[in-house]
């Protein structure tokens, strides 16, 4: 096995720059770049390895690290998921202020890859400037409050466990299920410890996003169903984005005379201008749209989790007996009653009736 030599923050940077996405038939990085705050924690480490590779993974100097993590989340979502950025800070508050956009992006489930610097992990010197000191345990540091907002969280003591660490990084950034924020804690003095990697763990790799097709039998439930409807009405969120079907999903709407409600995160997934579109739905949806939520028998959501804005904490479905046909795992209930969830990705059942 062929090996080189590297630290730790080469080894880090090299991997990130080796990666790409298929975007319109094509191949582009998927790191578009680094949005990068320097201090205490990662100059010396990440810092030097990012100079090295600026022409492979440019560095973005950022002046507030909330805002230049909240730019990543905001660029994840422009480009549907295909491409995403990764952001540095140095350690104490300057890792704690990307704590909000982390919680934004987990929420909207969105990928952003923090690489907040780290105490030391041999301890000399500790304590070092700004630095949050945990008395009682000497392993946290600031970068636990990540722990919450992250979909995968790691903290790297030794060099080489970016080998285990970071197919973990890519294999959540990159699934529609799991997709939200990843954070690395680097601890200052891991970054600039070499290892021999393997070569093969730099080979470049182009990541292509899964569209796992229905289960035939509940597409037939979910067909039959809209041919029985009188009312029924589509909810389109921001799954529709991700998976390019806006374009489909007019065609679909125009070809059944259905009207479409859209979610926040799913504006856009039909033209404003579309005779089928009646705007937003929920807390802050449109009359049109939320007269229609009330008298729908079939409810097809599309891409989209049914959250408490979205279906006005439960209470914005009201016909007697309605049917949810969702691609998620959750649909509409009535009060006081929580729909069925399970494996699958797509669900039927009849409301204040047997579950089909």
């Amino acid at each position: 096995m062929t090996t080189i030599r590297l630290t730790m923050a080469q080894a880090l940077v090299r991997f990130l720059a080796a990666q790409t996405s298929e975007v319109d038939g094509g191949e582009q990085p998927l790191f578009a770049g680094v949005f990068a705050i320097f201090g205490h924690g990662n100059v010396a480490g990440l810092g030097e390895a990012l100079y090295e590779a600026a022409d492979r993974l440019p560095t973005l100097r950022a002046h507030n690290e909330q805002a230049m993590a909240l730019a990543a989340v905001g660029f994840a979502k422009a480009s549907r998921r295909r491409r995403m950025m990764a952001c540095t800070s140095s350690i104490g508050p300057g890792a704690t202020n990307m704590v909000t956009a982390a919680a934004v992006a987990y929420a909207n489930r969105l990928p952003v890859l923090l690489l907040p610097g780290d105490i030391f992990a041999g301890r000399r010197p500790d304590p070092v400037l700004q630095q949050i000191e945990a008395f009682d345990d000497p392993t946290i540091s600031v970068n636990d409050c990540f722990r919450p907002v992250s979909r995968w969280w790691d903290r790297i003591t030794r060099p080489e466990q970016i080998l285990e660490s970071l197919p973990q990084v890519m294999r959540v950034l990159t699934d529609p299920a799991e997709c939200g924020p990843v954070t690395l804690a680097l601890p200052q003095d891991v970054q600039a410890e070499a290892y021999d990697y393997p070569e093969e763990f730099f080979r470049p790799r182009c990541w292509r996003w899964r569209r796992p097709p229905p289960d035939p039998a509940e597409l037939a439930d979910a067909a039959a169903a809209l041919a029985r409807a009188r009312a029924p009405l589509i909810i389109a969120g921001g799954g529709v984005h991700y998976a390019l079907a806006a374009e489909c999903l007019g065609e679909f709407a125009e070809r059944h005379d259905i009207p479409v409600a859209e979610t926040q995160a799913g504006k856009g997934a039909i033209a404003w201008d579309h005779y089928c579109a009646v705007g937003s739905i929920g807390v802050t949806g449109s009359s049109a749209a939320n007269a229609l939520a009330a008298e729908a028998d079939v409810i097809l959501a599309v891409g989209t989790r049914l959250s408490d804005f979205t279906t006005a904490s439960r209470s914005l479905f009201r016909h007697p007996v309605r049917r949810a046909v969702s691609t998620r795992s959750t649909a509409p209930s009535a009060p006081g009653r929580r729909p069925p969830t399970g494996p699958s990705r797509r669900v039927l059942w009849r409301e204040r009736g047997t579950r089909r």
